[in-house]
């Protein structure tokens, strides 16, 4: 029988002053920014630690029964290879009740050697609500609470440039620091705070926009076991993940000075960029443009994952020859050498034999992916080669297909805007050749934001691949996508 994890278990005890504040507990700021941090620790002196603040009701008791330790088990393919890494986090130092305790909040904000501060609150985290107030404690948003905190240290330094503090948000949403610093200056403005404190929080606290990338699954029910026998203790708050990771914050190169991500042995794929749009660009094309590519033809060829789409012998060299041949030479925002290299990640990470993505759950809202993430690089190879990308035409095309909502006399399970999916219906009732279907698409101003029967040849070329469909060649036009 294993023990559980505890500090009277740890075999090598850290203590790090507390620089860090963290919005947030869930999987990807553990099995993310909490393991970076512990790696900067270790090998780059950062020597900080993270208080842990819950911005919603409730408490993390699995992890203050841990006290504040977990692991990660990080798992992928590298050069060909499968590697599987654990490491026992100790950068967390305590966890922090604001509902429950909001002096012990107002009193962390009061710490002088606080530098940082880290969150994750989702994608609906970051918003203005306008009937939070200054007195509420605390307050229910997290830009409210963010505000509350900052203003508490403003009072209590006396609006001391030290005092203030690098904020780096890393929710999944474009330029989250820029819109939380809003957020936070709209508060001060709601709540008539005196104006020397939206002075000192444009002045000394910067917020810098974020882009993050890690698959977390979470806890590994199947391999949980297996590895408890391994670590020799049982941790109910393993969090597994890929061993890929990218976190871009768009930043001056002075951060560096403070945030060690260059000096550490270990390397980790953090950079400090001017501007984040080139890597976000790269993201979406490369990483979401192969997802999206692949899960109409794949679903149409029976297929249900990411990683057996890859695999598939047909589909396969397909979706490479997309990405190599047709989506790199469409971007031109970062060096050819660094997409490429991006694009070798992308499809060692899409072979983890540890991340089952179902093809039918990248498919929610397939139109405005299609829209985002395929046509700037059709649009994109067409204005540099003076031709049509063939390989991302056809899945344009299966697309198309995928969006009648029937294959081979079964229902397809699509998941979009109703009326959207009863007007691709009605489209492809009413057409009377896949060239009309293909030209009442795609004169749809208002889906694809232009008229695209005026992109020469298109409207020929998708009306071929979806008469081969239609006919059952799939597969043939996979090995031979016309040019």
């Amino acid at each position: 029988m294993t023990t559980a994890l505890s500090r009277a278990i740890d075999s090598s005890p850290r203590s790090y002053p507390e620089r860090i504040v963290q919005f947030g507990g869930g999987n990807f700021l553990r099995g993310f920014v909490d393991w970076a941090v512990d790696i900067l620790n270790e090998e780059a002196a950062f020597n900080s630690g993270i208080a842990l603040v819950k911005a919603t009701p409730g408490r993390y008791a699995a992890l203050d029964a841990q006290d504040c330790l977990f692991t990660t088990c990080l798992h992928g393919i590298q050069d060909g290879a499968f590697v599987e890494r654990t490491r026992l986090i100790r950068a967390l130092t305590r966890t922090i009740y604001p509902y429950e305790d909001f002096a012990a909040y107002l009193a962390l904000a009061r710490q002088r050697e606080l530098r940082f501060i880290f969150s994750n609150t989702t994608e609906a985290g970051i918003i203005f609500d306008p009937d939070d107030r200054l007195e509420a404690a605390p307050p229910k948003s997290f830009p409210a609470k963010l505000t509350r905190f900052l203003y508490e240290r403003y009072q209590h330094f006396r609006g001391a440039e030290a005092a203030g503090c690098i904020i780096i948000p890393t929710e999944l949403i474009d330029d989250n620091g820029r819109r939380l610093r809003a957020i936070v200056l709209q508060y001060a403005a709601l709540w008539r705070l005196e104006p020397g404190f939206a002075a000192w929080i444009r002045a000394h606290n910067p917020f810098y926009n974020t882009l993050v990338d890690r698959i977390i699954p979470g806890f590994p029910a199947a391999e949980a076991p297996r590895l408890f026998a391994q670590l020799g203790y049982e941790d109910r708050l393993l969090v597994a993940g890929e061993i890929y990771h990218s976190w871009i914050i768009e930043a001056p190169p002075s951060l560096l000075a403070e945030f060690p991500i260059t000096s550490t042995e270990t390397p980790l794929n953090i950079k400090i960029v001017a501007d984040a749009a080139p890597y976000r660009i790269t993201k979406v094309r490369l990483l979401n443009g192969a997802h999206t590519s692949m899960v109409p033809l794949g679903l149409l060829l029976g297929i249900e994952s990411v990683r057996a789409a890859v695999e598939h012998e047909a589909l396969g060299p397909f979706l490479r020859d997309l990405i190599y041949q047709e989506v790199i030479p469409s971007v031109s925002e970062l060096p050819e050498a660094e997409l490429k290299a991006f694009a070798n990640d992308v499809f060692e990470r899409f072979r983890n034999p540890h991340i089952h993505h179902r093809l039918l759950t990248i498919a929610l809202n397939s139109s405005a992916k299609v829209k985002e993430r395929l046509l700037p690089s059709i649009l994109g190879y067409q204005a540099r080669r003076g031709a049509l990308p063939p390989r991302l035409i056809l899945a344009l095309a299966a697309f198309i297909r995928f969006y009648k909502g029937e294959w081979r006399g079964e229902s397809i399970a699509l998941n979009d805007d109703p009326a959207l999916l009863a007007w691709f219906q009605q489209c492809w009732r009413e057409a009377d050749s896949t060239e009309a279907l293909a030209h009442a698409i795609f004169a749809n101003e208002p889906l694809w934001g232009r008229d695209l029967t005026a992109v020469p040849g298109l409207v020929t070329q998708v009306a071929a691949d979806l008469s081969a469909i239609e006919a059952g060649a799939l597969l043939e036009r996979l090995r031979c996508p016309t040019t």
